[in-house]
């Protein structure tokens, strides 16, 4: 997906392009250069990826050019991630809530519709409940639940010295370890795409350093950090839930309890799926978020 593949004049051809943004405020205010990825014309559709073994070009590979027939989308890779700047810096939720903030400002897109899967489920809930927004779609989304049964685990885990670093490299020492994590977290045997698309993405040491900070910030002693639950109400963008039943990181019942929640949401739960939708079932998927958003 990384670049341009057809004629000048087709709109649906993948542009990458990287942007210089001025996050956050004060001291704290610092330039980062953050490429982005858009295709098409139409009404403005941007697409947040996930944390860590993630990228705009692997959970969105397939959706974003089928979008790009009616949509004018945006992909990017969050700093920390695949062709953007990957900088030693506290890395939040609240953060990547910035950075998307500062890139919609600078690309001059206003009142989009947000999809995001895992994290970046939890960066567009957070924008959307601040923000106007048209549609919705949180994909296996984080922040909808204030615990998980794997969480002390991690939380400890954190704390202890190298124990996260020799994690990280021994995942993504070669493209078989990579295959064997995401057997954990997808339903049965992921595909060969997938593996050689996170294989790439996380070749990058500071990647790893990005993950430790974003989960020493989110996993914590006491539960997780973010937690949306006690805003659903006051969402009023249509949203449209997704979640793979199979899901180990998040349960489908977070999905199921916040589409009750919603004002305006609903929910689509798929057998035999686990944390990776838009690549575990890509056609019923992009089927599901195109008709939504058309």
């Amino acid at each position: 997906m990384d670049g341009d593949g057809a004629g000048p004049g087709d709109d649906r051809v993948v542009r990458s392009e990287t942007t210089t943004l001025s996050v956050g405020e004060g001291r704290g205010r610092r330039e980062v250069d953050v490429r982005g990825y858009t295709a098409g014309s139409g009404d403005p559709v941007v697409l947040l990826h996930g944390c860590g073994l993630d990228a705009a070009t692997v959970s969105y590979r397939y959706l974003l050019p089928e979008l790009a027939a009616d949509h004018r989308v945006h992909a990017i890779d969050f700093p920390g991630h695949g062709h953007s700047d990957k900088p030693a810096t506290r890395y939040t939720t609240d953060f990547f809530r910035r950075v998307l903030d500062a890139y919609l400002e600078e690309s001059g897109v206003e009142s989009p519709s947000l999809v995001g899967i895992s994290m970046g489920g939890s960066v567009a809930l957070g924008h959307a409940l601040e923000h106007d927004v048209d549609r919705l779609v949180l994909v296996d989304s984080y922040g909808l639940g204030g615990d998980a049964a794997w969480r002390p685990a991690a939380s400890v885990g954190l704390r202890i010295p190298m124990a996260h670093r020799g994690w990280w490299q021994g995942l993504t020492a070669s493209p078989s370890s990579v295959r064997g994590h995401l057997r954990s977290v997808t339903a049965g045997t992921p595909p060969a795409d997938l593996v050689e698309d996170v294989y790439a993405a996380v070749q990058d040491d500071a990647v790893g350093r990005t993950v430790r900070s974003w989960q020493r910030s989110e996993f914590r002693a006491s539960g997780l950090r973010t937690d949306y639950r006690d805003r659903l109400a006051e969402l009023e963008a249509e949203t449209l839930l997704i979640h793979g039943r199979s899901d180990p990181l998040f349960p489908a019942s977070w999905s199921e309890r916040a589409a009750e929640s919603l004002p305006n949401g609903s929910v689509r739960v798929y057998d035999r799926t686990g944390h990776w939708p838009p690549r575990e079932r890509p056609g019923r998927f992009n089927d599901d978020v195109v008709g939504f958003l058309s």
